[in-house]
């Protein structure tokens, strides 16, 4: 029994060196089996954490549904020849005539992008697009070019409608939701940059809600650091499934080209000013006829303001609504119809938001009294300054 026990230790000794030799030497003789365990660990992290080698994703599909609703949009206008100075003297005109004035006016032409929205074929646009133009010519996504008609223009948000007649073979784009756009989403920018032929660029969404920025006299934008360049403007922004999301507008350059920083009309507000233009062919806005004025600290503090809450009232137009209801320059406004204003800009675009005709609440302070005035909404002359 004895002899047994040592004969059987000598076998599993002389076993345990041999797979000591055999696993350091000559592993793959051990099988794949013996190797799971590390591999399931890798595989297991690597989806996650190790680049796979399929590269990254594709926005064909999103760019195919997009582009047959993004036209190129162009533009011209006459433009009178300049006058000779030697016109009107009675030497030059006894040996040439008329002919010094008989020069052929002349015509300039420009270039942008638009965004077919219904089989009706009206087209989104900016209004720096077409402004001026006396002849609009749209060219399709398949090669067809078609004169345009302005149904209506809205400069404070630099946004247009035109129409091109429809012969049922429009492919409109989809809208998207504005609300459920985030920093950080990737967005194409379509167009017609430089005059090269439609074009699909990639970015993301840098910031929501840029406004102080001195375009438009309503802004909102998206900014984002896909390529957008002369001849973008109007063109489409969308999102990855290849909605609209938005109405490139206008960049931020020292040279001209892309610096990575451009900005897109919501299409919350483009929707909303195309559907008024379409209706009545202009937009309609609230007005009260005053002037307004940031609050800063120290014209807080010189005015002996208790805050810099609000905005100033700096001036009143005699006649307007907020005469009629008693407003008065020096009051701060602090709120209308319980939405509080602590900026110029935001007292615009909460006056601009009530329907005309309509009594708001005003919520003003005169020296240290609060007061509640009824203020009868008027409609918003075009191109005003003041509110």
């Amino acid at each position: 029994m004895h002899r047994l026990w040592i004969i059987f230790t000598q076998a599993v000794t002389v076993s345990v060196a041999l797979l000591f030799v055999v696993s350091t030497l000559k592993p793959e003789w051990i099988g794949e089996r013996a190797m799971l365990p590390s591999v399931t660990i890798q595989e297991a992290v690597a989806p996650a954490a190790l680049p796979t080698g399929k590269g990254p994703a594709s926005y064909a599909d999103a760019a195919k549904a997009a582009l047959p609703a993004v036209v190129h949009v162009f533009t011209s206008k006459e433009v009178k020849a300049q006058r000779n100075p030697f016109s009107d003297d009675p030497l030059f005109r006894h040996f040439f005539g008329d002919r010094l004035n008989n020069k052929p006016q002349q015509r300039t032409s420009g270039l942008g992008s638009g965004v077919i929205v219904s089989p009706e074929g009206y087209i989104l646009t900016n209004n720096h697009v077409i402004e001026a133009a006396d002849e609009i010519e749209v060219a399709l996504n398949d090669g067809r070019k078609l004169p345009a008609r302005i149904v209506g223009r809205d400069p404070e948000s630099d946004l247009a409608v035109l129409q091109i007649k429809s012969d049922g073979k429009l492919r409109p784009i989809t809208f998207g939701h504005t609300e459920q756009l985030h920093v950080g989403d990737v967005v194409l920018a379509i167009g017609n940059p430089f005059g090269v032929g439609q074009t699909v660029t990639m970015g993301i969404v840098s910031a929501l809600g840029r406004s102080h920025l001195g375009i438009n006299t309503f802004e909102d934008f998206i900014q984002t650091d896909a390529a957008i360049n002369p001849g973008n403007s109007g063109g489409a922004l969308i999102d990855a499934a290849g909605n609209l999301v938005g109405i490139n507008a206008a960049i931020y350059s020292r040279s001209g080209g892309s610096l990575g920083i451009g900005f897109a009309i919501p299409v919350s507000l483009a929707r909303s000013v195309m559907e008024q233009i379409i209706q009545s062919g202009s937009v309609t806005r609230g007005w009260i006829g005053v002037e307004v004025q940031a609050i800063t600290s120290d014209l807080a503090d010189s005015f002996g303001m208790p805050s810099s809450d609000g905005t100033l009232i700096s001036g009143v137009m005699r006649g307007s609504p907020a005469d009629r209801a008693g407003v008065k320059p020096g009051d701060v406004l602090l709120a209308v119809e319980g939405r509080k204003v602590n900026d110029p800009q935001a007292m615009l675009e909460a006056i601009a938001a009530l329907s005309p005709g309509r009594k708001a609440g005003f919520e003003l302070r005169r020296g240290k009294d609060r007061l509640d005035l009824k203020v009868e909404i008027g409609r918003r002359p075009a191109l005003s300054r003041g509110e």
